[in-house]
């Protein structure tokens, strides 16, 4: 009778040479590829299923050794646990060990890197990067990612959830990113503790409930004539500046970083980048004659239009609120002027101009998507129009306290 394991010698295993599979009995099989490559398998039977396990190269795992493995694996059987789903689990383990070793601060800088490129400015990045650091780093950074869990989520959230909800909230999301990234990269199993829906949202307060928008505080429309009259009697770039917000309804940073390559004198359009945009698009402006005039009493036609001090530099946000300080203005800000034109477009009598038209001018994006989807172009000749109204009011004589401009 032959034998029905160990039916192979250590000779025939290295003179075999064609494709196939030996069996040595209980399972060990020797594999031979069409390229005569040769491993070793255990093949078994659990719960009515057949199962094929790799047990190593010939070249790494001798027969005796590959005898021992297949040992080790009935005997899993026999105690009724599959050797497929232990080395599996011994594998997560040995996974899970090795991220013991990679905290969270280097998943963080890990995932940044990765997507860099596709954020659309280094400003984006920055901001991930400063974010992290400064709330999730103290609590989280240093710690291994696999022991994140949603106790420490909610401590690194909780304190800043209420007062600086926004934040707060694009924080959750990072943390949630990078929390992804580490699962997809082996660091840690599980769900992710970081997630909004089905989990923080039962820890944590709506934030479109308990964020209170801040406006930024703003110049009531009817006095802002009055107030560009004694503007204009202030010397300096930073004024002019200033001014040039306020005429174009623009952000600080777009004004402080404009460019004389930017404008087109002849149209009378002023072209700002996307890179500098908030939203990422590229946004025209219809210069105002009060802008036109203003651009041409500039010094100047290459490089920044409102240079600061260093050569080449564009000035601070500072520069431009202390001409609010000088004038002793405590009371409003640069952006806050924006609200002062929307207000204007919205309750000056006078005005019958389109919600739509009103934010294309503040480069606003349009919440509805239908409308948006109607809205394609800019609508420039129609805010030409609107950017030459509010000219004309901010160039109007102050009106004496019992009338307002209309």
């Amino acid at each position: 009778m032959g034998r029905s394991v160990e039916k192979l010698s250590a000779l025939a295993v290295s003179k075999t040479n064609a494709p196939g599979y030996y069996g040595d009995g209980a399972g060990l099989w020797l594999q031979v590829s069409k390229s005569i490559t040769k491993s070793w398998i255990f093949r078994y039977t659990l719960a009515g299923k057949q199962r094929e396990m790799g047990l190593g190269a010939l070249h790494t795992v001798t027969l005796s050794e590959a005898r021992a493995k297949a040992k080790s694996c009935r005997t899993l059987l026999l105690a009724g646990r599959d050797p497929l789903d232990e080395r599996k689990a011994t594998q997560l383990v040995d996974a899970l060990e090795r991220a013991k070793m990679i905290t969270f601060d280097q998943c963080a800088t890990a995932y940044i890197a990765a997507h860099r490129g596709s954020w659309k400015s280094a400003k984006h990045a920055a901001q991930w990067e400063s974010t992290l650091a400064t709330y999730a780093g103290p609590i989280i950074g240093a710690m291994p990612v696999a022991a994140v869990d949603t106790a420490l989520v909610v401590k690194v959230l909780s304190p800043i959830w209420q007062e600086k909800t926004e934040t707060a909230t694009r924080l959750r999301g990072r943390i949630e990113s990078v929390l992804d990234w580490a699962t997809v990269s082996k660091y840690r199993i599980g769900e992710n503790p970081a997630r909004w829906r089905g989990h923080l949202d039962n820890l944590l307060a709506d934030p479109n409930k308990v964020s209170k928008v801040e406006h930024h505080p703003a110049l009531p429309w009817q006095e802002l004539s009055g107030f560009i009259a004694e503007l204009q009697t202030r010397e300096g770039v930073a004024a002019r500046a200033v001014e040039f917000a306020i005429l174009t309804a623009t952000r600080s940073g777009e004004v402080r970083g404009a460019t004389w390559g930017e404008i087109d004198m002849q149209a009378a359009v002023w072209t700002i980048p996307a890179e500098r945009m908030k939203a990422g698009r590229e946004h025209r402006v219809p210069l105002s004659s009060g802008a036109i005039g203003l651009l041409r009493r500039a010094s100047g036609r290459e490089g920044i239009i409102f240079p600061g001090r260093g050569v080449g530099t564009s000035m601070s946000d500072m520069s431009l609120t202390a001409v609010l300080r000088r004038m002793g203005r405590n009371d409003i800000t640069i952006h806050g002027f924006r609200s002062t034109f929307r207000d204007w477009c919205s309750e000056s009598v006078g005005n019958t101009f389109p919600r739509e038209i009103c934010e294309h001018a503040l480069a606003h994006s349009l919440p509805d998507k239908v409308e948006a989807a109607y809205r394609r172009g800019d609508l420039l000749d129609k805010r030409k129009v609107l950017m030459q109204t509010w000219s004309d009011f901010c160039a109007a004589p102050p009106k004496s306290s019992g009338t307002t401009p209309a």
